[in-house]
């Protein structure tokens, strides 16, 4: 993109701009580095860097000696603000003071001396306000008078008797108003308790019915829980009897036979037999088989003490 300057003089020896138009250049993306700024060509005198009065150089030595100086005073402040924050004096503890001291190697007598003179000056004496006078507004306008002949006025006691008429007719109007509006709200509270009662009644009376109708539902399935009841016992009990049947005319002929195998494999017994057989018996050799012991270690004792006799002899 390219755009021209014009640079002229006028005839009357001021000084003249002009440049032609252009389109606005499109922003970028990212910010740009403040360096590469200045080559931005712009379209006003006031951003042109060419359209200046002086040399160039002295204005960029000037900028860059102002930008210096700030450096150096902004440097300068904060060297200030951290030497007093880091060494100025703490505050004295209670019942002390911080006095200025000399903290070098050799003390050296201090005698310089602040010369110091006193000054004073005497003001006039204060003089009182004076009092404010009275505001008086300036007369305005011309003073007149009306002359009332005698009739010109209205008399009283006839010309408020219409209105004493009206009052009165109005004041009566509301009164009946009022009470009839009073007999009227009576009759509606009249009307409106009425109505409460016969819908209080009708709310009860169809409590009632409801509760009527709950008590008749719940007999119902009651009576229906023992009507299944009594059909299940009567079904029980049907199946009992046909049970019944079933077994007697099953064990009718059951029964013989099994008494006949029974009898056959010994389980029918005689019971003085049997007594015989696993009670005494079992005991009547228990105590055969002890007497034969006993009689067996008398016979050996014996034996042994004929062969110790024989023996000694």
């Amino acid at each position: 993109m390219s755009f021209e300057i014009h640079n002229q003089t006028r005839p009357d020896g001021l000084y003249c701009f002009t440049s032609r138009p252009r389109p606005a250049e499109k922003p970028a993306k990212y910010r740009k580095d403040p360096l590469t700024l200045s080559h931005a060509k712009y379209g006003k005198i006031t951003y042109d860097r060419h359209a200046v009065r002086g040399s160039m150089f002295d204005q960029h030595a000037s900028t860059l000696s102002e930008i210096q100086r700030l450096f150096e005073s902004r440097r300068a402040v904060a060297a200030t603000k951290y030497g007093r924050e880091h060494s100025s004096t703490p505050e004295p503890v209670h019942g002390r003071k911080n006095m200025d001291v000399q903290t070098e190697l050799y003390l050296e007598e201090l005698s310089d001396v602040i010369e110091t003179t006193d000054s004073g000056c005497q003001t006039d004496a204060f003089l009182d306000r004076p009092a404010t006078p009275l505001f008086v507004p300036a007369k305005t306008g011309k003073d007149v008078a009306t002359q009332i002949e005698d009739g010109e006025l209205f008399d009283f006691d006839s010309e408020v008797q219409p209105l004493l008429e009206v009052l009165v007719g109005k004041t009566i109007e509301q009164s009946l108003l009022e009470v009839m509006e009073e007999e009227e709200v009576a009759s509606l509270k009249a009307q409106q308790k009425y109505y409460e009662d016969l819908r209080h009644a009708e709310l009860a009376e169809v409590q009632r019915l409801r509760e009527q109708e709950r008590r008749r539902i719940a007999e119902r399935k009651r009576r229906m829980v023992e009507q299944k009841k009594v059909l299940e016992e009567q079904h029980e009990f049907a199946k009992k009897i046909t049970a019944q049947a079933f077994t007697r005319r099953y064990l009718d002929g059951v029964i013989p036979s099994a008494f006949t195998s029974l009898r056959e494999k010994g389980f029918f017994f005689d019971p003085v037999k049997r007594d015989i057989e696993t009670n005494f018996m079992p005991c009547l050799m228990k105590e055969t088989m002890k007497m034969l012991e006993k009689r067996e270690a008398v016979r050996l004792l014996l034996d042994t003490i004929i062969y110790e006799v024989a023996q000694n002899n």
